[in-house]
């Protein structure tokens, strides 16, 4: 209590204040350019935070952090391009409803699942995050490849109509994340003799192009027709029956982010995703998902923020980053003298409580200004196309460039824009393929290192309680889109009787 009280009298300082405002309005300008995420503005930042003292410099980083994940949702509603990895599943219905006149509903609720689920991850990790910091220091490699294969079965329900189509489309991107060297082996597959892929596909320059690059040549055959909006119901903020509405999306959702951000190396894309999927899976109504329903937003949204949070606990309580972004943060804590792990919790809990309470206060100041400002970013919806589109190709090339500094990751971004506007035309979806892409790699290196652990004796999974409580939700999920086809087809056949 001390310590808590300690660092809540820090945040009295008008200059510490001042950094997380700092901090949080950055973020969110970051995190709504595509491409351009928390984790390069973090990078960017970090030298200019060595001659601060440690705790403005983590409580500015912190912000930034938080917020820049809220600000991916932006653009990636009103244009079609996740301004930040997490947002990627926010735009499967945020864009559909910023182009049905309804941008203001989509980002208000975007702001305000963002607020409750970094809020909730917070504040839970106040009261147990030596709790939680145990329950991530249970998982190894077994552990990560059974959560992985969990999410992989889930691509037949993810998006789209056809679940064979979803199959197919994750299968290509866990075959795009076989592309690179095998750290096993230390064998180059499928590089074609460019150096540059040794390392692999990141799947920003995929994302960017299967979102942006798709949306840009389908608005470019789009360029005759006329497009009549209402601008009242473009600003029109959620009502209260749509908080209603989603929240049981929010809650489980907070619940889901916190878990994934808790595991080290996850971070809130594949909670996003995961929230996403949830969302739908319980929802009676799945019909509208995918095409505007603001579930879909409070779902994602929700879980990446609650991320956020949780994923600072690997970070602190055993100095394994539990995101991209986190790990720069990490950096920062070594740079200024400080060790991640159980010390930390004895040596400056005055410290920990302030990294807490940057991320409480900059959740509530984006949150603010998120409503705030929702009013004016949906009037980016109506811009004409032909302005528009460029300018966001331009940024999309831009923020493809800048992951590496590397035009292969923009002739990537191109090919995978060319790749997702002929796929689109064949029913087939953008997101089983990003999270094969995302998941693949996870799959293959955690399945090696277990092999490697288990002498190459399957069995052995068994043994571990934790995979097999994932094999078994695995199993269900795999099982659940049948039973779901099986009662529908005999509620129909009681219907006609």
């Amino acid at each position: 209590m001390d310590a808590f009280l300690a660092a809540g009298a820090a945040f009295l300082d008008p200059y510490l204040i001042g950094l997380v405002l700092v901090g949080t309005l950055g973020g969110v300008m970051v995190g709504a350019m595509p491409g351009l995420s928390s984790t390069m503005a973090t990078a960017l930042l970090l030298p200019f935070t060595l001659t601060m003292d440690p705790i403005p410099a983590i409580a500015l980083l912190s912000a930034l952090y938080c917020a820049g994940t809220y600000g991916g949702s932006i653009t990636a509603i009103l244009v079609n391009a996740p301004g930040a990895p997490p947002a990627a599943a926010t735009a499967f219905d945020g864009y559909p409803l910023a182009q049905q006149g309804r941008a203001g509903l989509a980002l208000g609720m975007a702001a305000m699942s963002s607020v409750i689920g970094g809020i909730f991850s917070v504040i839970v990790l106040i009261v147990a995050a030596p709790l939680l910091a145990r329950v991530a220091y249970d998982f190894g490699p077994p552990e990560y490849f059974a959560l992985a294969l969990f999410g992989l079965s889930m691509l037949a329900t993810i998006s789209g109509e056809s679940a064979v189509k979803n199959l197919i489309g994750g299968a290509f991107g866990v075959l795009l994340a076989t592309v690179g060297m095998d750290f096993t082996t230390g064998v180059d597959r499928f590089t074609f003799g460019f150096w540059e892929l040794s390392e692999g596909i990141h799947f920003i320059p995929v994302m960017i192009g299967l979102f942006a690059g798709c949306e840009f040549l389908t608005q470019a055959g789009q360029l005759d027709r006329v497009k009549v909006r209402a601008v009242l119901d473009a600003v029109r903020l959620p009502s209260l029956d749509d908080f209603r509405k989603c929240a049981s999306t929010i809650l489980r959702s907070c619940g889901i982010g916190t878990f994934i951000g808790l595991l080290p190396a996850e971070g809130g894309t594949v909670a996003a995703m995961i929230g996403y999927n949830e969302a739908k899976r319980w929802a009676k109504d799945k019909s509208r998902f995918g095409k505007g329903d603001i579930r879909g937003i409070a779902g994602p949204e929700t879980a990446n923020n609650a991320a956020t949070g949780a994923a600072m606990v690997p970070t602190l309580a055993l100095g394994i980053p539990g995101s991209a972004t986190t790990a720069i943060i990490l950096g920062a804590l070594l740079v200024h003298g400080l060790r991640p792990g159980p010390h930390l919790f004895t040596e400056t809990p005055t410290l920990l409580y302030a990294i807490f309470l940057a991320m409480l206060l900059a959740n509530l100041v984006f949150g603010v200004f998120g409503l705030i400002g929702a009013k004016l970013f949906a009037r980016v919806t109506l811009i004409p196309i032909t302005f528009l589109w460029p300018s966001v190709f331009v940024l999309a090339c831009i923020g493809a460039y800048a992951l590496e500094q590397s035009v292969l990751d923009v002739w990537i971004m191109v090919g995978a824009g060319l790749l997702g506007f002929v796929l689109k035309r064949y029913g087939f979806a953008a997101a089983p393929i990003i999270m094969g892409l995302i998941l693949g790699e996870l799959v293959e290196n955690s399945l090696k290192q277990s092999l490697i652990i288990f002498d190459h004796d399957w069995l052995r999974f068994l043994e571990r309680p934790i995979v097999v409580a994932f094999l078994a939700l695995t199993l269900v999920s795999a099982v659940w889109p049948l039973v779901s086809v099986l009662r529908a087809r005999r509620a129909a056949a009681a219907a006609a009787e």
